[in-house]
């Protein structure tokens, strides 16, 4: 039998196109490649920035065999921006991961960040958007398999699901979190799209794909604002590094390669965190009246000069009174400038009021005079007496060491018994305290306090744009010390308030985002689940009224109810069991459980012969199984998942309902099917 020409085969004809693209995409990598700058630079540092910038440009337009280059195509009814005349021809458009073009310049992929692909993402039945036809494709590996079209400015087809989406949504994921840029859908291109003056907070169960929304944010912004983020730069902010690991190939899969991702411990790491703090101590340590506290201790190092200041100069005095020293220190202090930046000052102050003695007196001193004068050893000793240098990790130091101290500048602010939960050795403890800033055992708190009393001395640097993950986990004093990097910019807060599993976790998002310094973020909300199978997100929002009263359950919108069992066992033996059953299902297995449990079932699964993985590691064809701790679980996600003992879970967190966030968190991992196996009863919130 003859094969179809290629002409009257429309998957032939996207093969080819594919093809074609894939063979753009190598020939602009081989141009830039192929740059020879030996005669355009100046000198050896632009030589070296140019080098840098094709390195960049090289990696960037690397062909990933395994990622669709396209996955959609969009056929306008008219040119875009053209006037909608009749008869007027319309235009065709590739919508990709990011821009391909020919030999010519003209594109043969567009960006999906470009104004022109919006309406693959947004475009209704209702809302046609001037598209004729939006096509989907399916791949399989890097293959392209399929195509299904929606002609919306048909009045004569009915509005339906879309069975490629829905196979997308669904499909199984193996090694690190896959970016959602082909099923984005139009409650979160909105979020994704929104401006780059404006700090957005998505609050978000399980499932509903805020964290590739925030990381699709951040791809957006660096296409839509480029020059001014090259300038200002970008972070990503995760709770732990396995999490960032899980989610890194994100965004270079988006061809963006210029994000820092970093942990709020990594923000603060002026000292070496050692220690750790219980609870209680750790709650007031992260809450937002320690600042004030802060604020006074460093501030309390000025004082009054009580003796008048005389500057010699070759054989002239210059005598300033103690009162005109002091409306100097007064002024700079009203001025509420930064305790270093007004410490630099004093000394311009100083020597300028020197300056119009000299110029009374007829002398025509100019600034190089007064910059000597503000070096004069005299005034030295003076801006030292008056407003002695400020060590931001010593300050700290005596505040949780020195209870006279603390007692001084915590007065009505926080109570005794909060001020002998923080010090490290309170009196009659019979404990000695850190005798240096290198002795003392830091925790990640401290580490957070030293971070605010540094802001307090010397200004944060900040960013043109923070993304702020898993949120609700933050005390008030880290929203402080994230809020500091984004002071002149904007942030995208990602986080749900069910999932929150500290005992500071966040109460309301309008209160974080205050102490974020962002008041006037919009907030909002996604409710449509993707990733979680509706029969699992049914049974664990059952622990809702319980961990967050108010917040409305997420909605799986997925077509397959997926696999969930509720199995009673005797031991760990028939859980090792339940993930060689689930481990014959194509895609990634995790089995989650307590902290305390990890090491046992370890065991049980090297006894059994089943390699297993920690957080973070990338599965591989050979292993696929993660044995995950339930305080790692945060974020991460697996086709299938075994929880092992859920009353082990809540029994391993300081307090109930923590523990049942935990179990919440926990519950919601699966992407196609949950297996719940215990030997003691389940929590009473879920039967």
């Amino acid at each position: 039998m003859p094969s179809t020409p290629v002409d009257d085969d429309p998957l032939a004809r996207e093969r080819a196109h594919l093809a074609a693209s894939r063979g753009a995409l190598r020939a602009m990598r081989e141009d830039a490649e192929s740059l020879d700058i030996s005669d355009v630079t100046a000198n050896w540092v632009n030589a070296q920035i140019l080098e840098r910038q094709i390195e960049e440009r090289i990696k960037a337009l690397a062909d990933l065999s395994d990622t669709p280059l396209f996955f959609g195509r969009l056929d306008y009814l008219h040119a875009p921006g053209a006037e909608q005349a009749e008869g007027a021809e319309g235009e065709q458009f590739y919508i990709g991961r990011r821009h391909v073009h020919d030999g010519d310049g003209d594109p043969m992929v567009i960006d999906w960040r470009a104004p022109v692909s919006q309406p693959f993402y947004r475009a209704s039945k209702k809302d046609p958007m001037d598209v004729g036809l939006r096509r989907r494709f399916g791949y399989t590996g890097g293959a392209l398999t399929a195509y299904e079209d929606e002609h919306l400015s048909d009045p004569a087809e009915a509005a339906r699901t879309s069975k490629l989406l829905q196979r997308e949504i669904e499909r199984p994921r193996v090694g690190p979190m896959r970016d959602i840029v082909a099923t984005i859908q139009p409650e979160q291109d909105e979020i994704v799209r929104s401006g780059l003056g404006g700090t957005v907070c998505v609050q978000g169960g399980p499932g509903t794909g805020k964290t590739a929304v925030g990381l699709h944010r951040v791809a957006y912004l660096l296409y839509a604002h480029r020059e001014r983020l090259a300038r200002t730069g970008t972070l990503v902010i995760g709770p732990n590094r396995s999490f960032l690991h899980y989610i890194e190939q994100v965004l270079p899969a988006l061809g963006e390669l210029a994000v820092r991702q970093g942990t709020v411990d990594d923000l603060v790491a002026h000292v070496e965190v050692r220690g750790t703090d219980d609870a209680a101590a750790a709650v007031v340590k992260g809450d937002a009246r320690m600042a004030e506290v802060l604020r006074r201790a460093v501030y309390s190092h000025v004082s009054m000069p009580s003796e008048p200041l005389v500057v010699v100069r070759g054989s002239r005095r210059w005598r300033l009174p103690a009162y005109e020293l002091e409306e100097m220190v007064r002024e700079l202090l009203d001025r509420d400038i930064r305790y270093g930046a007004a410490r630099e000052a004093l000394p311009q102050r100083i020597a300028h009021a020197v300056l119009v003695q000299m110029e009374r007196s007829g002398e025509a001193p100019d600034d190089r005079v007064q910059d000597a004068v503000a070096r004069n050893s005299a005034v030295k000793a003076a801006v030292k007496e008056v407003w002695p240098a400020v060590d931001p990790a010593k300050l700290v130091l005596r505040l949780l060491t020195d209870a006279d101290f603390l007692a001084e500048h915590a007065k009505g602010v926080l109570s005794e018994d909060e001020q002998k939960t923080i010090l490290w050795a309170p009196p009659g403890s019979g404990r000695r305290p850190a005798r240096s800033v290198k002795a003392a055992r830091w925790s990640a708190a401290d580490a957070v306090l030293i971070d605010e009393a540094t802001d307090i001395v010397e200004r944060t640097h900040s960013l043109g744009h923070v993304v702020l993950d898993e949120a609700q986990d933050l005390s008030p004093m880290q929203y402080r010390a994230v809020g500091r990097r984004c002071t002149t910019g904007s942030a995208t807060v990602l986080g749900d308030l069910a999932q929150g599993t500290t005992p500071w976790a966040t109460r309301s998002w309008q209160e974080a985002l205050g102490h974020l310094g962002k008041a006037d973020a919009v907030i909002e909300e996604l409710t449509a689940g993707f990733r979680v199978p509706t029969d699992v997100i049914t049974y664990a929002s059952r622990l809702l009224p319980h961990i967050a009263p108010g917040l409305t359950p997420v909605a799986s919108v997925r077509e397959n109810p997926g696999f969930f069992d509720l199995r009673p066992v005797t031991g760990t033996a028939e859980t090792v069991a339940a993930c060689e059953e689930l481990l014959r299902n194509e895609g990634s297995t995790g089995l989650i459980a307590a902290d305390a449990r990890i090491p046992a079932l370890a065991e049980a699964l090297t006894a059994s012969g089943i390699g297993h993985l920690a957080p973070g590691e990338e599965t591989t064809a050979e292993t696929r199984l993660t044995l995950v701790p339930a305080s790692l679980a945060k974020g991460l996600e697996y086709d299938y998942v075994v929880l092992d003992e859920p009353q082990a879970v809540v029994d391993g967190e300081p307090d109930e309902r923590t523990g049942l966030r935990r179990l919440y968190v926990a519950l919601t991992r699966a992407v196609s099917g949950l297996i719940v196996t215990h030997t003691t009863p389940l929590p009473p919130q879920l039967t």
